[in-house]
């Protein structure tokens, strides 16, 4: 029987790589514009939403889309061109993530090589289309020369990339890759922090361990890859929340919702609650109480649950509600750090349980917690019924 190793090694193989398939730069066609005088301008299609704000920086009167390029440059966020260059090829990365999630000749890349946790390390075990899409994004890095350092779920250690380079990328380059077969969203994660260069004098390792173990207050940038009938990058540079979609026309992800908010209170709850009765009762009595409707909206709650991380938050940030997961399985690093620095600036809220995730120090990469996001009175309610972390986790087969 073969190991899995061999089992991963010998599907990536299998996929015919060409030089090509890993991006060495970010392509660079003749830029087209197309015609959009029949189409609706980004400010009326987030009007129609009711919930999305237009940012006053952005000139949307040409009634052309903004790319996410134009809006990190002077468009928008003027974050600088570093963080322009950087993104340019993140992007290039979701894009061939994309490709390859839809790829009908990759379906065998999503089946498991074992299965489980690596116990020692904290990670799952990988899947072929796992380190495939962790090769992709790391290669982009290392092509763009503004990335010192790479943290990944993939890794069980960060990966020193390039001295003097002004930024360090924590990802969970595909998240939910068990759903690739059914066809079930999948995403990426990923957060952005600056080079602590007071480590530079360190070994190796410790300043590519210690860089990466930033807490989530320093986040310069973060967000996330939706994977599913459009590709949607919802990303913050710490002054909003703001999601571009995947114009397959152009290859440009373009603004369609701004400054994004989500509602103070929804009415929607995503959890397994096939778990109820490991749960604590503090976490049974606020669902119990939520879906009869005798919390503190007066309304019945419905359950949405899709079991990818990417998919329930990002139908959470749009309706509003609380997605969570109780017991301790989410890693605070490169899933409930990003995924958090989002949800506060939609005016959300990201939570433990207990505590605010952003302000809890990481003490280990792959450091695992209890992860509650969503609408801020909601988070808020839950957190006064107390005792909402799940410690009861006799192990689950699915």
């Amino acid at each position: 029987m073969q190991s899995p190793t061999t089992t991963i090694t010998a599907a990536i193989q299998n996929l015919n790589l060409t030089p090509n398939f890993l991006p060495k730069f970010p392509p660079n066609p003749l830029r087209f514009r197309p015609d959009f005088s029949n189409r609706r301008s980004t400010a009326s299609m987030a009007s129609s939403f009711g919930r999305f704000k237009v940012n006053s920086k952005l000139d949307n009167s040409s009634g052309e889309f903004l790319t996410i390029t134009e809006y990190a440059g002077k468009g928008g966020a003027n974050v600088g061109d570093d963080l322009v260059v950087l993104f340019s090829h993140l992007e290039y990365a979701f894009k061939r993530i994309a490709a390859l999630v839809a790829s009908p000749v990759n379906s065998s890349l999503g089946k498991s090589s074992g299965g489980g946790q690596d116990v020692d390390s904290g990670r799952d075990k990988p899947k072929p289309l796992d380190i495939v899409s962790n090769e992709i994004i790391l290669s982009s890095l290392k092509n763009s020369g503004k990335v010192a350092v790479m943290a990944s779920e993939e890794d069980d250690a960060p990966v020193w990339i390039t001295d003097n380079a002004p930024f360090v990328v924590v990802t969970d380059p595909l998240d939910g890759s068990r759903n690739i077969d059914a066809s079930i969203p999948t995403g990426t994660i990923f957060g952005i922090y600056n080079r602590l260069i007071e480590l530079d004098n360190l070994p190796t390792e410790e300043k590519a361990l210690l860089n990466s173990l930033q807490s989530g207050n320093r986040l310069v940038a973060a967000g996330y890859v939706l994977y599913s009938s459009a590709t949607i990058l919802c990303t913050t540079f710490g002054s909003g929340a703001h999601a571009f979609t995947l114009d397959h026309s152009t290859g440009d992800f373009v603004l369609t919702h701004p400054d994004i908010k989500i509602p103070p209170r929804g009415q929607i709850y995503s959890v397994n609650d096939a778990r109820y009765f490991d749960w604590p009762e503090g976490l049974r009595r606020y669902i119990d109480t939520i879906r009869q409707g005798k919390g503190k909206f007066p309304k019945k709650y419905s359950a949405r649950y899709i079991c990818s991380l990417v998919a329930d938050f990002h139908r959470t940030l749009m309706y509003g509600g609380v997605a969570m997961n109780p017991r301790d399985h989410l890693r605070l690093v490169y899933e409930a750090n990003p995924l958090s620095f989002v949800a506060e600036q939609a005016g959300g809220k990201g939570s433990d349980g207990k505590n605010r995730i952003l302000s809890i120090q990481p003490v280990k990469l792959h450091q695992r917690l209890p992860l509650f996001l969503g609408s801020p009175e909601d988070i808020d309610e839950l957190e006064s019924y107390g005792d909402v972390q799940q410690t009861v986790n006799p192990g689950y087969d699915v």
